[in-house]
């Protein structure tokens, strides 16, 4: 596996691999760490050449491919020990390769450094007092001197392997976290998207079902009545305007998240009832009791909403001229809605997937309260309620 790296990096990976090799390789064709001493001959020179040229290629390759170079770096190893070379400066790259390993490296390959670090330390002990390098007769008294180069060799290579590791588990609970609140913000932006389509659906449905409607009558009257016809051209251009700055609002927000978004409330459900009459419905509102205080802003315009959708359903759905019977009721902790209006025979009734229907089960929801809308005795029903008190 390999691991794609910054330029700089692999810059720095490469000037540090080139400086390690000719410090390296100079230390090791001057100094006497070999049984024989310092290399002699042609091969013996070629050869320590080639396990420091080994080494250091796996220091270069260690972040962008640990498995690389942890493989090198044991052939390195091996043809060290093959020419009979002791522990010495090259042998430094180790430990740079077991970091790589267990911060940069695939899930094998964070194992096979573990396993590495732990053979490595058992592989040394064996070839300094076991193998050709060992001076002194193999007896007891050399036992406690290889367990501690063994607990020594084991722990300095540990820890270079458990230090990539605690870097690595840091690294996936940072990305963890970024993820976590890249997810966040997309629920918050789809939520959002979400509010600004229904304002969008409340607005322009409830608009447009007004505006159909008195064309409709503007139409009949306008030969007999001129006069109701002007009224309600008026009546179409003052829904239309208000529409239309209702929407460039909710388009702002769209671009700009810090818009604000129109927020009707109890105080514009006046205006809603004037153009609901204005329509040609026979709108009876009762509002018992009357809210005791200032309810939530959030409230407001849950409840302002529902009666918007509400009503724009018995515009598209009710019978032509039919009552519409609105009723609130205002509590210390609830308010209770209920929009009720006939079925025009032959028209459709609103159900369980319409848009409409939808936002106000999503709004009701929303604000911590039930919602229900249905056909009872031919008559096309919708009930809510809301709380008041902001649940905890």
């Amino acid at each position: 596996m390999f691991r794609p790296l910054r330029p700089l990096q692999t810059a720095t990976d490469i000037a540090l691999a080139a400086g390690f090799f000719f410090v390296a390789v100079v230390f090791e064709l001057n100094a006497g760490v070999g049984v024989l001493g310092p290399p002699t001959g042609t091969l013996t020179v070629l050869g320590v050449v080639g396990y420091v040229l080994l080494f250091s290629v796996a220091l270069g390759f260690r972040r962008f491919s640990p498995g690389v170079a942890l493989a090198l770096a044991w052939a390195g190893a091996v043809l060290q020990m093959s020419l009979l070379r002791g522990p010495s400066l090259v042998d430094v790259a180790i430990f740079g390769v077991l970091y790589a390993t267990a911060a940069y490296g695939s899930i094998r390959v964070f194992w096979a450094g573990l396993a590495s670090a732990v053979t490595g330390a058992i592989v040394i002990t064996l070839y300094l007092y076991l193998g050709p390098l060992s001076s002194a007769p193999l007896d007891l008294s050399v036992l406690p001197i290889a367990v501690i180069v063994l607990g020594g060799a084991t722990f300095a290579l540990m820890l270079a392997w458990t230090c990539g590791a605690l870097v690595r588990t840091a690294r996936r609970a940072r990305e963890n976290r970024l993820a976590q609140e890249r997810a966040e913000e997309e629920a918050r932006s789809e939520f959002e998207r979400a509010r600004i389509a229904r304002d969008m659906h409340d607005v322009v449905a409830h608009s447009l079902a007004v505006v159909v409607a008195q064309a409709d009558g503007a139409r009949y009257a306008a030969a007999a009545d001129p006069q109701a016809a002007t009224a309600a051209l008026q009546t179409i251009s003052s829904t239309a305007r208000a529409a239309l700055a209702d929407v460039r609002l909710l388009l702002t927000q769209l671009r700009h998240s810090q818009g604000d978004g129109p927020q009707p409330g109890l105080a514009d459900l006046e205006e809603l009832w004037a153009q609901v009459r204005a329509a040609g419905v026979d709108l009876r509102v009762d509002i018992d009791p009357a809210p005791p205080g200032e309810p939530p802003a959030s409230v407001q315009i849950a409840v302002y909403r529902i009666l918007q959708e509400a009503l724009t359903n018995a515009l598209r759905h009710g019978e032509a001229g039919g009552p519409v019977d609105v009723q609130l009721s205002w509590g210390a902790k609830r308010v209770d809605l209920t929009v009720s209006n006939p079925v025009a025979a032959g028209s459709s009734v609103p159900t369980r997937t319409g848009h409409g229907v939808i936002g106000m089960r999503e709004r009701t929801q929303l604000a911590g309260g039930e919602f229900s809308a249905a056909e009872e005795t031919g008559a096309f029903t919708v009930r809510a309620w809301i709380p008041v008190e902001v649940p905890a």
